[in-house]
């Protein structure tokens, strides 16, 4: 299906100085709007976490220096933040192309400045968690959430699946306790199969969100079965009635406009309207990626 965005904002800002913008995830502290992200160029997979603020959610934005963090690793990037009761709690990946990776978490009171707690979660060799990454926090009936995406190993392209964590504290502190998997590529038909010879990548880049009929809304990105490389990403959405499934598939909701892609995004629910914030690539970006922000009638979502 694809959604009746009635408004879509594309591209939201040009950054500076960097080729590619992606893993968009704003965060709005009752004053400020925050963009975090991932800032670089995907020709080296090199990566910053991205910072910006304006006071509207489609701007003018101010970029900041990146946050910059006291942890290690090769693929540290796609920030998942969320601000709950003034502070502001930042979970991200250090791998998503080697083993051993981390979910790190980093607390702070305005956004600039990060403190790194012990990490929320650790990859588990020679299990089907040999591998994490793009970890989102949710809150779900009361209770705390991260979702991710992990996988059993790194023989070949990566092909990870959804999983979830639980805090058993009540609190963004954990400890999580691992519920498991909640959605695989058999799940989603429009997703390319794991044998197929021209396979491209695994579902990534989950978000969890309460809808106000109860059931949860998964937003996530795929890889359409056929196609040109470069035009098969693609915003997902599934719905389920309880948090660990199972999710029935949506489809994919967004239109690229013109010859290119989309993908990893995060979902806003305000009031009666669904904001989209979400990257893509496409001719007029040369090609680069960029954020945008689209809008749609969450009763459009309830009903689907």
């Amino acid at each position: 299906m694809t959604l009746n965005f009635t408004q879509n904002v594309f591209p939201l800002f040009h950054p500076t100085n960097l080729d590619d913008v992606k893993d968009p995830c704003p965060v709005f502290d009752g004053h400020l709007w925050h963009m975090f992200g991932s800032g670089g160029t995907v020709t080296t997979e090199t990566w910053i976490l991205f910072h910006a603020t304006s006071a509207s959610i489609e701007g003018p934005w101010v970029e900041h220096p990146p946050v910059t963090l006291p942890i290690s690793g090769s693929g540290i990037a796609a920030p998942g933040v969320i601000f709950d009761d003034g502070i502001f709690h930042m979970f991200v990946q250090t791998e998503f192309m080697k083993s051993g990776g981390r979910v790190e978490h980093a607390v702070s009171n305005d956004g600039f400045n990060w403190v790194v707690l012990p990490p929320a979660i650790m990859a588990i060799s020679e299990t089907s968690e040999h591998g994490v990454y793009d970890p989102h926090p949710a809150v779900i009936g009361g209770i705390k959430y991260l979702v991710y995406s992990a996988m059993p190993s790194f023989t070949r392209v990566p092909q990870p699946d959804v999983y979830l964590a639980r805090s058993t504290s009540g609190t963004w502190f954990g400890p999580w306790e691992r519920v498991g998997k909640i959605l695989d590529h058999a799940d989603v038909p429009h997703h390319n199969h794991r044998d197929d010879p021209d396979y491209e990548w695994g579902i990534e880049g989950a978000q969890l969100v309460e809808l106000p009929d109860g059931r949860v809304l998964m937003n996530a990105t795929c890889f359409l079965p056929t196609g040109k490389r470069g035009t098969r990403q693609r915003v997902f959405f599934a719905v389920a009635g309880n948090v660990s499934g199972p999710y029935r598939s949506l489809g994919p909701v967004l239109d690229p406009m013109r010859p290119g892609e989309n993908g990893h995004s995060t979902v806003m629910i305000a009031g009666q309207e669904l904001l989209l914030f979400y990257q893509s690539r496409i001719e007029t970006t040369n090609h680069r990626w960029r954020f945008g922000i689209a809008r749609c009638p969450v009763t459009d979502v309830i009903a689907a």
